[in-house]
């Protein structure tokens, strides 16, 4: 009798009658499904599946002729992805309502979803990278979104291109990057693509985890945490956790 009752308070709590609206929503990746999830709190009801990095074939996302550019790649057309991190768009540090930026982790892209429409408006493949994860993470007033590799890569940096190396020179050749990306916050702006890279900083090889930029006092900070700091290559489990500690990036 105890178990019925405490179900029912807790269903009573969560309850919300037709015609009303939840307090809160809460934005869900998706992972390897590659899509957006829009959930409605106290009630925890699915109130829509928003399609990103994979094809939906629900309404057509990645088949129509609309939609099919927005998973072309510099690999070609990838159907599906690894969403990570969905984080709103941000005034003076607030979360202002305006856009949802989402991680792929698997090509490394960038997706800015309008909250107006609840609609993929924009994806932005980033360069030099490979299996970025502290990534998007925005700036005090959305100036930047910030993204941080996960492995690291053998970059020329003369070319700007993966040179084709052994992997037993891991720690000569292989570097991170932490790219930011530009974001035109101009209300009347017309154009589709308000993102761009606007540069990228070249760090040593270890794995780039999370990431948070500051605001107030902190503001023109931003923070990456890593591990692998032994820059391993091979059974990674054990000889990327030999550190006693790793490094936080600032």
């Amino acid at each position: 009798m105890w178990g019925k009752v405490g179900s029912e308070d807790a269903a009573r709590a969560v309850y919300v009658p037709p015609g009303q609206y939840d307090e809160f929503y809460a934005f869900v990746s998706g992972g390897f499904d590659g899509q957006l999830l829009v959930y409605g709190l106290p009630s925890g009801r699915l109130l829509k599946i928003v399609p990103v990095f994979s094809q939906y074939p629900r309404n057509g996302y990645g088949y129509s002729e609309e939609t099919k550019a927005f998973l072309m790649t510099s690999h070609g057309f990838i159907p599906w992805g690894d969403m990570h991190h969905p984080v709103l768009s941000k005034t003076d540090g607030v979360p202002d309502g305006r856009w949802i930026f989402a991680n792929e982790n698997n090509t490394p892209r960038v997706a800015r979803i309008d909250l107006r429409k609840f609609e993929t408006v924009e994806i932005i493949e980033i360069p030099n990278s490979a299996g970025n994860h502290s990534s998007p993470f925005v700036t005090q007033n959305t100036e930047y979104v910030v993204a941080g590799t996960r492995f690291s890569v053998p970059t020329d940096v003369t070319t700007g291109k993966f040179k084709d190396v052994p992997i037993a020179s891991y720690k000569d050749n292989f570097r991170g990057t932490i790219t930011f990306i530009k974001v035109n916050n101009d209300p009347n702006y017309k154009g589709e693509d308000r993102m761009s890279i606007a540069f990228q900083l070249l760090v040593p090889g270890f794995d780039y985890d999370l990431a948070h930029c500051g605001k107030g006092p902190s503001h023109g900070w931003c923070f990456f945490t890593s591990y692998n700091t032994e820059e391993a290559y091979t059974l990674i489990e054990t000889n990327a956790s030999q550190n006693d500690k790793d490094y936080i990036l600032a």
